[in-house]
């Protein structure tokens, strides 16, 4: 696929290679995602779609396969590289939003940016841009104490896209909130992602919002389906 962004090509992980406790996780599981496409990652509790997920974002590394962003082998790079791609062309989004308390919504999307050279008043500029787009532009001046759990998780979505990544992971991003809430979070991420054309790995349990992407992939024994 000549616009992919994410190629997964046979990854394989095992846990304690080996030893009597050996566990495989992941057999030889490969996908790709275009850019400009949403793809739900759906999977029961403990089938590895968060090593997997680790994997593509170049947080964790394959016992075996290749891991391609825009068609470059990650998995060739130094871990200089990969920290860097990281950076630049990868954002996350997990269950937990996991913002620092001690700065304002903005200061949370403008950090990033600081550590990947941006100059502050262009960082504050985006923040304050991406705030806007999910309906939070009141709130940016509020720490995370101060917001409800939708609008925190609203935040950390911003944050996922302040560098202008390629590539969005996340792992159960509306998993911790209530069904209301956990649409309007949807509704946020699927408008971001639509509308910057970035390409998209979500890992979720609920069907309802794996329907609302472009296909579904299944893990199952360790490989994608």
């Amino acid at each position: 696929m000549s616009d992919a962004v994410l190629t997964l090509d046979g990854i394989e992980k095992r846990y304690n290679p080996g030893a009597p406790s050996e566990v495989t996780v992941l057999r030889g599981a490969s996908l790709t995602v275009a850019a400009g496409e949403l793809v739900a990652l759906v999977a029961p509790s403990g089938a590895g779609k968060s090593t997997l997920l680790h994997i593509a974002g170049l947080l964790d590394t394959a016992d075996a396969g290749r891991v391609l962003l825009a068609g470059q082998d990650m998995t060739r790079l130094s871990d200089r590289r990969r920290t860097q791609a990281r950076r630049a062309d990868i954002g996350f989004v997990y269950q937990l939003h996991h913002l620092l308390p001690e700065f304002t919504a903005a200061e949370n999307i403008v950090l990033p940016q600081l550590a990947a050279g941006v100059p502050q008043a262009k960082a504050l500029d985006r923040a304050r841009m991406l705030l806007d787009s999910v309906g939070l532009d009141r709130r940016a001046g509020h720490r995370p104490g101060a917001l409800s759990g939708g609008e925190q998780q609203r935040v950390a979505v911003c944050r996922a896209l302040a560098n202008a990544p390629r590539l969005l992971l996340a792992d159960e991003p509306t998993g911790n909130l209530d069904p209301g809430t956990s649409d309007t979070v949807f509704a946020a991420l699927l408008s971001l992602v639509r509308d910057t054309g970035l390409a998209a790995l979500i890992a979720t349990h609920n069907l309802d919002l794996a329907a609302r992407m472009d296909r579904t992939v299944r893990m199952a024994a360790g490989r994608l389906t």
